[in-house]
């Protein structure tokens, strides 16, 4: 069975943030990850980290996909001292892995220029991993249904410029419900990229529910990640279809 973490930004979400980590442990789970750490109480997460004997398996570095982007050239040296602040949390939290986002494409601006600046960008973010002692995973996202106009929408494009930057501080975050919806071919994008893979998030399609309720088979899926050498976690980033707590028990089993 994968390294299973529970992203409390949609499961658990109509509880007060703090009591979703308890809610996280009574399902039986032992990993949780969360979006932005601006609008957290961190002290607070880290606490009741503690006190539950939970993992944070992952966090977000920026305060959304849009601000903080990588694609702005002029924006680089305030995205590295958000992370450098971002570092600094992690390491409260004990957690190794950090999410980034490239932001949205830039009217005028060719798509050459775009991976030109990502690079650059992306290339600063990973020494600044390495001096931190963290991971970051770079996350490409769908533009079809969720996220109109992000830049990096494809997992081909996500590995070949973490492949060219060549720094093991950096990989990439493989959201099987975005590239599903984007590329397709899975199993066969895991398992010859898995080298480069450093987080996944899961949810099925259509409808970016629980794995199990759409058309992607997770249980084949979950089996050949097993298979490979990851051993990270795997982050269920899905909105429940019923009661939160049956859904986890439902993903468990699934896995």
């Amino acid at each position: 069975m994968p390294r299973l973490s529970v992203c409390v930004e949609m499961i658990f979400r109509h509880l007060p943030f703090i009591e979703r980590l308890e809610a996280t442990s009574k399902s039986g789970y032992d990993a949780f990850e969360f979006w932005q750490w601006q609008d957290k109480d961190i002290g607070a997460i880290a606490a009741e980290a503690s006190r539950l004997r939970l993992k944070v398996a992952a966090f977000g570095v920026g305060p959304n996909i849009v601000q903080g982007t990588l694609v702005d050239s002029s924006n680089h040296d305030a995205y590295l001292a958000t992370m450098r602040t971002a570092i600094e949390h992690a390491k409260r939290l004990d957690c190794q892995t950090l999410i980034v986002t490239t932001g949205n494409e830039i009217a005028g601006l060719s798509r050459a220029a775009h991976f030109d600046a990502l690079q650059r960008g992306l290339e600063r973010v990973a020494h600044a991993a390495a001096e931190g002692g963290v991971t970051m995973v770079v996350e490409p996202l769908n533009t079809r249904v969720d996220h109109a106009g992000y830049f990096l929408d494809h997992g081909a494009d996500a590995f070949r410029i973490v492949r060219e930057i060549g720094h093991p501080n950096l990989r990439v975050l493989y959201d099987i419900y975005h590239m599903q919806i984007m590329d397709g071919d899975l199993i066969s994008t895991i398992e010859s990229n898995i080298d480069l893979i450093g987080h996944f998030h899961v949810a099925d399609v259509p409808g970016r529910h629980e794995p199990g309720t759409g058309e992607i088979n997770y249980a084949n899926v979950f089996r050949r990640i097993d298979a490979t050498s990851y051993a990270g976690h795997v982050g269920l980033e899905y909105r429940p279809s019923g009661d939160h707590s049956a859904s986890l028990a439902g993903v468990k089993a699934l896995a």
